[in-house]
């Protein structure tokens, strides 16, 4: 069975109470929620929170909800909780609560790249066809290998062209990809990466899937054409309206 998991926090730093806000008549959570079910391959689709609010407004329009941990530092550690509770499923899908034009097609996308993967984890990205967005920090990037797999996650673009190629160039010379933030694991995996301690890399580039590479993880990279609008901030909500 196919589980996807949103995880849901009240106390975001940079926008408070963002699960809630409202986005063209519906809460950000039930758009990803009603995106998540849209999937063929969805079995289960359950938001986890820490938040009662947000319990209660998920209860309202009929989701599926969970309550974890206050203390989880990641949404990959909620999502873990969670499916530690559901040993029926054989895989768990993250999909990111602040992603609500997340098309399901990606979901279905990722979850069949995880099932025709040898890999424990699976992931997407698409390339990137700006040189504004190739060397944006906020923009993560991710190198990979002929197999697919991911080598290296990395908010500086990768590899740098050392042959005096001016930047605004380099899109010329070599495919850049941008990584989707949505993740895929075997269930097994999850509980085990749910145990790791942070890692070197992690901390120095600020990205968690790093420590699941530097402890011997691989990582199936499926490339879509299809893009994402994630809501990190006030003014990302205003520019969708």
């Amino acid at each position: 069975m196919m589980l996807i998991v949103i995880p849901a926090r009240f106390a975001s730093t940079r926008f408070p109470g963002k699960p809630l806000v409202d986005i063209q008549g519906k809460s950000m959570i039930q758009r990803v929620y009603e995106q998540a079910r849209a999937c063929k391959r969805a079995g289960k689709v359950i938001v986890a929170t820490d938040d009662e609010r947000i319990f209660q407004h998920v209860q309202a329009f009929g989701g599926l909800v969970e309550m974890t941990k206050a203390s989880h530092p990641s949404g990959t550690d909620r999502c873990a909780e969670v499916a530690k509770r559901h040993p029926e499923a054989t895989f768990v899908i993250n999909v990111q609560g602040d992603e609500p034009f997340i098309h399901p097609e990606q979901i279905d996308f990722l979850a069949e790249t995880l099932l025709h993967s040898k890999a424990p984890i699976a992931t997407l990205a698409r390339r990137i066809d700006h040189t504004e967005a190739l060397q944006n920090p906020n923009i993560v990037k991710v190198a990979l290998a002929q197999n697919g797999h991911a080598l290296y996650f990395s908010r500086h673009a990768i590899p740098f062209l050392r042959n005096n190629t001016p930047p605004g160039e380099w899109l010329a010379q070599q495919p850049y990809y941008q990584h989707i933030g949505l993740y895929g694991f075997r269930r097994s995996t999850l509980l085990k990466l749910a145990r790791l301690s942070p890692s070197p890399l992690e901390q120095s580039e600020s990205l968690e899937q790093l420590r699941w590479l530097e402890n011997g993880y691989r990582i199936a990279v499926g490339i879509t054409a299809l893009s994402s609008i994630g809501i990190d901030t006030p003014e990302d909500l205003e520019r969708v309206g």
